[in-house]
C-alpha cells in the first residue's frame, strides 16, 4: 500500500511541475511586457543608436549643429512651434468634445505646451502625453475618456503622417522610393485582407459579450471624435496644418546646418525623419531621427554627417519650441503651492495659540477649580461645596456671593448635589449624601 502511494506521488509529482514553470515564464512575459519596462528599453534603444552614430561620425556633427544656431533661428522656431501647438490643442479640443467631455481652449493650449516639454524633457518621448491624459481626466470626472481623447488626437496626428509619407514617398524621388513602390502591392493587399476579415467578423459575430461591448464603443467613439460632420473638418485641417509646420521646422534646421538642398529635395527626408520618431525607440525623440535621417541624406548624396547635424538642429530647435511648456509647468507648480499653504491647517496652529494665550486670566480659574476638584475625589476627601448665593431678607442679611462660571472641561451635572438631595437636606435632619459627615438614613434613601 504505501509502496504504490510512493510510486503514485512520484508520478504525480513531475506533472505538476510544467505549470508552475509556464506560470513564471508567463510572469516573466508579463513583466516584460509592463509599461515601465517598455519605456526603459525604448530608452536604452535610442541611447543604443545614439552611440553607434557618435562611434561612427564622431561627435562633431553634434557640436557643430548645436554652434550654427543664433538668435534669430530660436525666435523662428519658437514661431512655428506656437502655430503648431495652438493647431494641436485646437485638435484635442475637438476630438475631447467629440467623446463628450469639455476641454477650454486655453487650458488645452497650456497643456499641450507642458506636454511637448515633458516629452522632449523626459526618456520615452510619451510621459508628457500621459500626464496630459491623467490630468485632462482627473478634471473632467472621467479618467478613462480623458485618456482616449488624447489617444485619438495623437492618432489623428499619425494617421495624416502616415498618409502624406505613403504619397510623397511613392511619388517623389527619394532613397526608398523604389523599396516603397515594389512593396506598395503587398501592403494594399494586406490592408484589403484585413479589411475583409473585419467585415466578416462583424457580419457573422457571436452574442455580444463585454469586450465586443468595449471594442465597439470605443469604435464609435473613434468615429464620432475623428470623422464626424462637427469634428472631421477641424481634425483634418489642424492635422494638415501642424505636419506642414513639423516639415517647416526641418527644413529650417537644413538651412541652418548648410545642406545646401531644395525643399522638393528636403520633404521625402524629412517625412521619413518624421516617421522615424514614431517608433518607441527614443530618448526624448532622440535616436531614430538622427540615425534615419544620417542615412537617408548619405544616400541621397548630401552626406551622413550633414544629416546627422541636421538631426541635431532639428532636436534643438524642437527643445526650445517647448520651452514655453516650461513656463507653465513652474507658474502651476507655484499656484499649486501657494493653493495649499493657504488651505493647509497647520499653518493655523500658532496663530490658535497665540489667541489662547492672550485671553484674561479669568479663564484659567475653571481649570484650577477642576484640578482641586479631581484631586478631592482621588484622596476620598469631601467635596468643597461650593458657596450658595444668599440674598438679604428679614431673617438673613448679608452680601450676595456670585458663583463664577462653571469651566468647559467640568461639567456641572456631575460634581454638582442631585435634585433629590436636595430636597431631603430641606425637609429632613439628615442628608442623603455621605460626603457631608452625616449619617445616612433610610427615609432619606
Amino acid at each position: 500500500m504505501s509502496t504504490l502511494t510512493g510510486e503514485t506521488a512520484e508520478a504525480e509529482a513531475p506533472a505538476a511541475e510544467p505549470p508552475a514553470a509556464g506560470g513564471g515564464v508567463r510572469r516573466v512575459l508579463g513583466r516584460l511586457g509592463s509599461p515601465a519596462v517598455r519605456t526603459r528599453l525604448g530608452t536604452l534603444g535610442g541611447v543604443v543608436i545614439l552611440a553607434v552614430l557618435f562611434w561612427r561620425l564622431g561627435t562633431g556633427a553634434f557640436v557643430d549643429g548645436v554652434r550654427r544656431i543664433d538668435a534669430p533661428t530660436l525666435a523662428a522656431a519658437l514661431g512655428i512651434g506656437l502655430v503648431t501647438t495652438v493647431f494641436s490643442a485646437w485638435r484635442w479640443a475637438l476630438v475631447a468634445r467629440g467623446i463628450g467631455i469639455r476641454l477650454p481652449f486655453g487650458a488645452a493650449v497650456a497643456d499641450y505646451y507642458r506636454a511637448l516639454f515633458l516629452n522632449a524633457a523626459l526618456p520615452g518621448g510619451v510621459l508628457g502625453d500621459v500626464h496630459r491624459a491623467v490630468r485632462h481626466g482627473q478634471a473632467a470626472g472621467d479618467l478613462g475618456r480623458g485618456v482616449r481623447a488624447v489617444v485619438l488626437e495623437r492618432t489623428a496626428g499619425q494617421l495624416a503622417l502616415f498618409a502624406a509619407g505613403g504619397v510623397v514617398l511613392l511619388t517623389m524621388p527619394s532613397p526608398v522610393r523604389d523599396h516603397i513602390r515594389a512593396a506598395a502591392p503587398l501592403a494594399g493587399l494586406g490592408l484589403v485582407g484585413a479589411c475583409a476579415v473585419v467585415l466578416a467578423l462583424r457580419m457573422n459575430r457571436a452574442e455580444a459579450g463585454r469586450k465586443p461591448r468595449a471594442v465597439r464603443g470605443m469604435l464609435g467613439e473613434a468615429r464620432q471624435a475623428l470623422f464626424s460632420r462637427t469634428t472631421a473638418p477641424g481634425v483634418l485641417v489642424s492635422s494638415v496644418v501642424v505636419l506642414a509646420g513639423y516639415v517647416a521646422m526641418f527644413v529650417l534646421a537644413a538651412a541652418v546646418a548648410g545642406a545646401g538642398a531644395s525643399v522638393a529635395e528636403l520633404l521625402p527626408l524629412a517625412l521619413l525623419a518624421l516617421l522615424a520618431m514614431s517608433l518607441p525607440l527614443n530618448v526624448g525623440g532622440w535616436g531614430p531621427r538622427e540615425g534615419v535621417a544620417a542615412w537617408a541624406f548619405g544616400a541621397a548624396g548630401l552626406g551622413a554627417g550633414r544629416g546627422l547635424t541636421v538631426a541635431v538642429v532639428y532636436g534643438v530647435l524642437s527643445l526650445a519650441a517647448s520651452l514655453p511648456g516650461a513656463v507653465v509647468l513652474v507658474a502651476r507648480w507655484y499656484v499649486a503651492t501657494r493653493n495649499r499653504r493657504t488651505a493647509d491647517p497647520a499653518q493655523l496652529v500658532p496663530q490658535a495659540r497665540r489667541t489662547e494665550n492672550a485671553r484674561p486670566t479669568e479663564e484659567a480659574r475653571p481649570t484650577e477649580a477642576a484640578r482641586l476638584t479631581e484631586a478631592a475625589l482621588s484622596a476620598g476627601e469631601p467635596l468643597p461645596r461650593p458657596p450658595v448665593p444668599t440674598a438679604a431678607g428679614p431673617d438673613r442679611q448679608g452680601p450676595v456671593v456670585r458663583i463664577p462660571a462653571q469651566p468647559s472641561e467640568v461639567r456641572s451635572e456631575k460634581y454638582a448635589p442631585k435634585e433629590s438631595a436636595r430636597l431631603a437636606r430641606s425637609s429632613l435632619p439628615f442628608s442623603a449624601v455621605p460626603s457631608e459627615g452625616r449619617p445616612m438614613t433610610p427615609e432619606s434613601v
